[in-house]
């Protein structure tokens, strides 16, 4: 028999690569790029990327981050995201064992992971993730150790409507857009995937960074009172939580009451 560590390198084997992928996704999709075509190229001189400068976080750590044709810096976004993506693949399989519930858990890791780093860049939140993967989410359900239709559809709804309750309300007291509708339909796959608990600890989890987040910057100078944050990057950061933790932290919070 197979030992169990086996697959969690696997997994981690597996998400590395897919972080790769996941570079290019952040990079090209907000410019309406094909993701598959052109293959890999330094964005400063255009040189295709080879081979041996593809592997993930050892290639960006031997060429010293910089782009080994023009010396250009690569962001290291990159290692980050490829090495994030390797760690949620094996805690999927750590988690969830050899089943499809892990497998689609590292599906929706990869998605909030895509998500986070495209509104940390360019402050957007792409429908050709969000609603794909509201639908996947709700496919998925039968192959969940924790889902069921009737959950996941209350979850998408509830996710979708807390918000648009919300940015409905800050409307009319500060006659301003508190958030945009892709962090609402966001929150709507999150609710898909994990239901109404997931929707609670995700939004417990997500305010909570983004206001450490907020208070920190603005103690720095950073962004002034009402500034701008990525709090599409705080919900995947919250829904990760919850996807990892959450039902033991929905049922201390709902204790509370």
């Amino acid at each position: 028999m197979t030992p169990p560590a086996f697959f969690v390198v696997y997994a981690a084997l597996v998400g590395l690569l897919v972080g790769s992928y996941l570079n290019v996704v952040i990079h090209r999709l907000p410019n309406e790029l094909s993701t598959v075509r052109p293959g890999s190229r330094c964005p400063r001189c255009g040189a295709s990327i080879r081979a041996r400068d593809n592997l993930p976080v050892l290639s960006w750590l031997l060429l010293g981050g910089r782009c080994r044709d023009c010396r250009a810096p690569i962001s290291p976004r990159y290692p980050i995201v490829e090495a994030m993506t390797g760690i949620l693949f094996a805690a999927s399989v750590a988690r969830f064992g050899v089943t499809a519930s892990a497998l689609c858990a590292a599906l929706f890791c990869a998605a909030m992971i895509a998500l986070a780093g495209i509104d940390l860049e360019h402050f957007l939140l792409p429908d050709r993730i969000t609603l794909p993967g509201l639908v996947v989410g709700l496919a998925v359900q039968p192959w969940l150790a924790w889902g069921s239709l009737v959950g996941s559809v209350q979850g998408a709804l509830v996710g979708a409507g807390v918000l648009l309750v919300f940015a409905g309300l800050w409307k009319l007291w500060r006659g301003v857009d508190g958030m945009g509708l892709g962090d609402v339909k966001m929150l709507a796959m999150i609710g898909a995937f994990l239901g109404v608990r997931g929707v609670i600890v995700t939004l417990v989890a997500s305010s909570t960074l983004g206001s450490i987040v907020g208070l920190g910057l603005l103690a720095r100078g950073t962004i002034e009172l009402g500034g701008r944050l990525p709090f599409g990057f705080f919900l995947a950061a919250g829904a990760l939580i919850a996807l990892f933790a959450g039902e033991p932290l929905a049922r201390s919070y709902l204790g509370l009451f």
